[in-house]
């Protein structure tokens, strides 16, 4: 358990927004420090990536500030938890006394994001994929739900019920994309266009515009700010593998991750009263709940089809409506962090859990790569 706390969360504007990444990135964090009731004068510490290999000098200096401490590790959607980590320990260790976390992407209105091939040609897994003209990266997830498919006789249609919940959410959070839209049924995923077998687009996040920041203190601070502080309580993280030729077999470092986060909370997967896992493809949010606990293997596409993961339930899934039908600007992670920290003050509106103490965001980058688990809770 750290002595630090989440104080502020924001999202920028989201959809398709023509705007510039750096004026998202500005307007999620100035919105964030406003919601803690603090400016721009109180940050020494920034954590971004994406923006360009320098991200976090380059939002800085559109700021205008000159932090103390900063970081801009890339790992893909899992980074901004690993950021919560790190933001708490300099905090802890008296580098930073208020850090803020951030994330924009304009990949919608610049029309940015393309289906690519591999990775670099002069890479050493290049070799072993190039030659079979991937798509990066649904074809690799789309590999690892064949397998998981064959490993625990699941079905497309399992693999759809993801998608399926994460429309329900989103027509109850007006900042979604999929707001306003009709609900999704099992026969409208699997019907929608073949992207990379058994993937239809329906199992795949959105392409928006978007952003997000969040703004961590310590928890003697955060006491005297405007609102009630949301306790940062275990954190852990894992690397498993870069590419699909590199790793073990349908790689699990969410299992790692989570059993670190866990134990350094004192708390268990049966704990958790929000679960917000990054949902960048159906198959993401399966492995992602039984590597973290909550579902035995093979079990996870029920609960994702039961009443517990629904608005009342036991244990309410990825209550924003998701990369899959809320938002999903390239890197998601941040974004799971808003959300948790919503519900937890109860500012979630129609869509707000009763009464939750403690919550879990969890992020993956890369082709299940990366994986970082944050545990959150109330101030009791």
């Amino acid at each position: 358990m750290t002595s630090s706390a989440i104080v502020g969360v924001a999202e920028s504007d989201l959809g398709v927004t023509n705007k510039s990444i750096l004026a998202l990135q500005a307007q999620a964090i100035i919105r964030a420090l406003s919601d803690a009731g603090l400016s721009l004068a109180d940050v020494d510490g920034i954590a971004t990536s994406g923006v360009s290999r320098f991200s976090a000098t380059q939002v800085a200096d559109y700021l205008g500030i000159q932090p103390a401490w900063s970081d801009s590790t890339f790992a893909g959607g899992s980074a901004y938890e690993m950021y919560v980590a790190r933001a708490a320990q300099a905090i802890q260790a008296g580098q930073a006394s208020v850090v803020v976390v951030s994330f924009a992407s304009n990949q919608r209105s610049a029309k940015s994001r393309r289906l690519g091939g591999v990775v670099e040609s002069h890479t050493p897994e290049a070799q072993f994929e190039t030659p079979y003209g991937p798509l990066y990266p649904i074809s690799y997830y789309a590999m690892a739900a064949q397998r998981y498919m064959h490993d625990h006789g699941a079905t497309p249609a399992d693999l759809a019920q993801v998608a399926v919940l994460a429309r329900e959410w989103a027509l109850m959070n007006p900042n979604a994309y999929r707001y306003g839209s009709v609900p999704l049924t099992v026969d409208d995923v699997l019907n929608s266009t073949m992207v990379s077998s058994p993937l239809t687009a329906s199992d795949c996040c959105l392409v928006t515009d978007g952003g997000g920041a969040v703004v961590i203190t310590s928890l003697e601070r955060a006491r005297d700010l405007r609102k009630d502080p949301i306790r940062i309580l275990g954190y852990g993280e894992a690397t498993t593998n870069t590419s699909m030729s590199q790793a073990p077999l349908l790689p699990t470092g969410a299992r790692e991750s989570g059993e670190r986060a866990f134990a350094a909370a004192g708390l268990s997967p049966a704990d958790v009263d929000v679960i917000e896992v990054y949902d960048s493809f159906t198959i993401t949010v399966l492995l992602s709940l039984e590597a973290l606990g909550f579902c035995a293997p093979g079990e996870a596409a029920s609960f994702v089809a039961s009443a517990d993961a629904r608005l009342g339930g036991r244990q309410p899934l990825n209550t924003s409506g998701g990369g899959l039908s809320y938002c999903h600007p390239g890197q998601y992670g941040v974004l799971l962090l808003v959300e948790a920290v919503r519900q937890l003050r109860g500012e979630a509106g129609d869509r707000q859990v009763d009464n939750p103490s403690i919550a879990l965001a969890h992020g993956t980058g890369g082709i299940l790569s990366t994986h970082a688990t944050v545990l959150l809770g109330v101030d009791r």
